[in-house]
Formats: C-alpha cells, structure tokens, sequence
C-alpha cells in the first residue's frame, strides 16, 4: 500500500510534503493476507492487525531457538522474528523505502539478501545463515561472514532504498559478475560470493584505480542497485 500524498501537514510542512510526493518519496506499508500463509516478519515491525491472528515466537524447540539465535547474530538480522498465523489481514508499520516482493521459487528456490533487507515472508520458507565463499571475504570486504538465505517456495519482501523498476537484474551461466561497491539487493543462493582484488596483483589493482570488488560466479541471478546509497 502506498500513500499518494500526505495529507496530515500543516502550512509549515506542506511545501516539503508537496516536493516529496513529486519525487516519489511516499509513505509505504506492506499489507499481508494471514488467510494465505502464517507470515514472519522483522521484529518490531507490526502496526495492527485484524481478524482472528495470533503473534508466536516461531520457535519449535531449543535447538531452533539456539540456531535463530546464532543466525540473528551473524546476520545482523532480528534474532527472533514473530510469526502471526491464523485468519484475518495484518498491516506493518510504514516505511519511506521501496518494498520489494520477490518470489523464492523464481530463484531456483534459494535467494540469498544483502544485510538489512529482510522485512516478511512466508513462514513456509527456510531460514539460514549463508557463509560466504572464503574467510577472506569478510576480512577484505569489511562485511560480515554471513548473509541471510531463503530456501522453498514462498514470497520475501525487501526494504529498498531503490524501486523495482530502477534495479539490474542480470543472469549469469556459468559466468561471473564483479561490482564495484555492495549494490547487490539479492542474488541466488546457488552463486558463489566473495571479495576479491580487480587485478591478479596488487600493483594490478593500483594501476586500475579499483581496489575490492564482489564476485559473484556460477549460474544464477543477481539483482543490483545502479549505485550506492
């Protein structure tokens, strides 16, 4: 759900809204149908709900619990994310970023996102803390060691600070892809991901005036943003 323009302003805040809503800098909230599937969201981010939903930890168990403890650390995601099943509608808080919808089972059932992404999905879908390719990865990236991954059939939703119209998609078959920069938004889980020089040596890498960049190789997709934020 995306609100067109903002309404609640006064005449000290009514230029700002106007110009913001000119340029696409709305207000959005991701609407999620509990009648289809129990959904899992980030902590902290439910605004109300409807109907007959109840909120659970999602926990089965203390060896569940230990590793969504685990993979809450490495991932710098929430250690505990709420799954609300039952019947009725549940709405999240609003958000000024972009909500991307990306269905798993078009990425060959395994999608892997950048930190800080993840904002719901279907509780149906697996969680898993991904290593990187090589420890080396972490050290020369300053990034962390791992990344979320998604596994099964189901529909995550992304906070974006880019629309889905204005992001890359690119396939690769048994290629490689090198970025410049963390501008990777999700990739599938069946590409290999490190940190690498741009040239074979370092004297290389000086000469081209690149220092690290991603490599992502094998037979998948990744999904970029044109640049940094």
């Amino acid at each position: 759900m995306e609100f067109q323009r903002e309404l609640s302003v006064d005449q000290l805040t009514a230029q700002s809204a106007y110009y913001a809503s000119e340029m696409n800098v709305r207000r959005r909230q991701l609407v999620c149908d509990v009648n289809q599937a129990n959904i899992t969201i980030q902590a902290g981010s439910m605004q109300w709900m409807a109907g007959d939903v109840k909120a659970t930890t999602g926990i089965k168990g203390v060896g569940d619990f230990i590793g969504k403890t685990f993979r809450g650390k490495v991932t710098k995601e929430s250690a505990i994310k709420p799954e609300y099943t039952g019947t009725g509608k549940l709405v999240l808080e609003p958000t000024y970023k972009h909500i991307l919808l990306l269905d798993v089972g078009e990425w060959d059932q395994s999608l892997i996102i950048e930190d800080g992404l993840f904002l719901a999905c279907d509780s149906g879908l697996k969680h898993k803390a991904v290593m990187r390719a090589s420890l080396s990865s972490a050290a020369l990236g300053g990034e962390g060691l791992f990344n979320l991954g998604l596994a099964g059939q189901g529909v995550v939703a992304l906070e974006s600070s880019n629309p889905r119209e204005e992001l890359i998609e690119v396939e690769l078959d048994n290629d490689e892809l090198k970025i410049d920069g963390n501008m990777a938004i999700a990739w599938s889980g069946s590409l290999g991901f490190t940190v690498e020089r741009s040239g074979k040596t370092l004297m290389g890498s000086a000469a081209s005036g690149e220092g690290l960049v991603n490599v992502y190789r094998g037979t998948g997709k990744v999904l970029m943003a044109p640049f940094l934020q």
